[in-house]
């Protein structure tokens, strides 16, 4: 999701070795692979992903113990034991590769390489979403400690339209032969994956890939750890590069979702209690489907949230416009403004209910039904929200203005545990 027109010095995408699992050592690609690390809230998805195979991928990404500096040294051992044990084992040359997610639905393809780092003012990577400070600096010890990127960020541009030239030939020749790896994830999805070795094509991608600008589409708390850990070195080297997934959104356009919030310590009764005379709030019938759709309906005509925890559903909408006055910042644009993150933190989270954003009173979960589902198990809130639209966050972006954390969910994201890197190889 580009923004239109050439930039003077736009994205520069470098070959690596990639590290990747050596399939006989496993018990399937598919078993030691994950979703993004912020996607694994759940205990039990933890477990589950922890039992597919003793060397699944969130022994690395979300490693288990009682202290952070315990974690992130399990994790820099694991890596280094399954390295030694030949589990996972770099490729012979620095390659680019191109990736693959299909369904019955979705046909995603893009670009994996080491991408040069740029700060949001040279306006070549923009991004959308604010981050938080604790989450970066988890994520940089977990990078400094194993000295590997370990999950690509998703980054998005918009290539030309017509007939396929630059990086998107050379993405649609390379997936007519065999690939590197095939495998298909318990959620449907076939994940397949091609080395982009000869000099030409990689070639023809750099020139292409130089008009453009990204978007990062997910991963915001990764690129902000790369250019912290960037800034700690003194000279130049391979942590001026990060690792990234580019997809073009002019032939493989993304799908936007919602973030929902689980307010751990507000129960239902109290959330709405706290609405009089701020919000209209009315009962909404079930099931989750239908609720949703209501939801969608009273979204498209303004600030509109959906809350569940207490077995019902209950439609809050219609601000009071004093409460926005006085709440939401107003030298931020109109879009910025009427933003339902933008209300929800302003206005609800921040004056109404009066919860501070941190981890143990806010959580983020990207599945709707384990929102309710937690809710109801926590006697807590959630508070489920209506996508925003695709075109809202690029014009944003392009203003230089970010979102709420958290605002949006893009994908399909990349699977983690195909291709890693490391950076001692570079």
């Amino acid at each position: 999701m580009n923004t239109s027109g050439p930039v003077d010095q736009g994205l520069r995408l470098i070959p690596f070795r990639g590290l990747r699992y050596v399939p006989e050592r496993v018990g399937s690609l598919a078993a030691v692979t994950s979703p993004p690390y912020d996607v694994v809230v759940r205990p039990d998805g933890l477990h589950h992903l922890e039992s597919a195979d003793p060397h699944n991928i969130v022994r690395l990404i979300l490693p288990q113990a009682d202290t952070a500096r315990d974690r992130h040294r399990q994790a820099a051992d694991t890596l280094d034991r399954w390295l030694a044990e030949g589990v996972i084992a770099p490729d012979p040359d620095p390659v680019l590769y191109v990736y693959e997610q299909r369904n019955d639905e979705i046909l995603q393809r893009g670009l994996i390489g080491a991408l040069a780092l740029s700060p949001a003012s040279a306006g070549i990577v923009l991004p959308h979403e604010d981050v938080m400070d604790d989450v970066v600096a988890d994520r940089a010890e977990l990078m400094r400690t194993t000295g590997a990127h370990l999950e690509p960020l998703l980054l998005t541009y918009r290539g030309d339209e017509g007939t396929p030239t630059g990086a998107a030939a050379v993405i649609d020749r390379t997936v007519l032969r065999e690939p590197l790896l095939a495998t298909t994830t318990e959620d449907g999805f076939r994940h397949r994956l091609w080395a982009v070795t000869d000099p030409a094509d990689r070639s023809e991608i750099e020139t292409d890939l130089a008009r453009y600008q990204a978007l990062i589409a997910d991963g915001h708390h990764r690129w902000a750890t790369y250019l912290r850990l960037q800034r700690e070195q003194t000279a130049p080297g391979p942590w001026d590069h990060g690792l990234v997934l580019l997809v073009d959104t002019a032939r493989h356009p993304l799908q936007v979702r919602a973030i929902h919030r689980l307010l751990r310590n507000l129960p239902v009764s109290r959330a709405l209690e706290a609405l009089t005379g701020h919000f209209r709030v009315q009962q909404v019938e079930g099931p989750l489907p239908r609720a949703l759709g209501v939801l969608a309906e009273a979204a498209a005509a303004g600030n509109a949230f959906l809350l569940a925890g207490d077995g019902g559903f209950h439609l809050v909408d219609r601000p009071d416009p004093a409460l926005l006055a006085r709440t939401v910042r107003a030298d931020r644009p109109e879009a910025w403004r009427t933003l339902d993150a933008t209300v929800l933190h302003s206005a609800l989270l921040d004056e109404v209910w009066r919860i501070p954003d941190a981890p143990e009173h806010i959580g983020y979960i990207h599945d709707t039904a384990a929102a309710v589902e937690q809710a109801e198990r926590l006697d807590a809130t959630a508070v489920l929200m209506h996508p925003v639209r695709e075109e809202v966050v690029r014009d944003l972006a392009r203003q230089g203005v970010t979102m709420p954390r958290k605002s949006t969910s893009f994908g399909p994201k990349p699977a983690t545990g195909l291709v890693m890197r490391s950076l001692a190889l570079d």
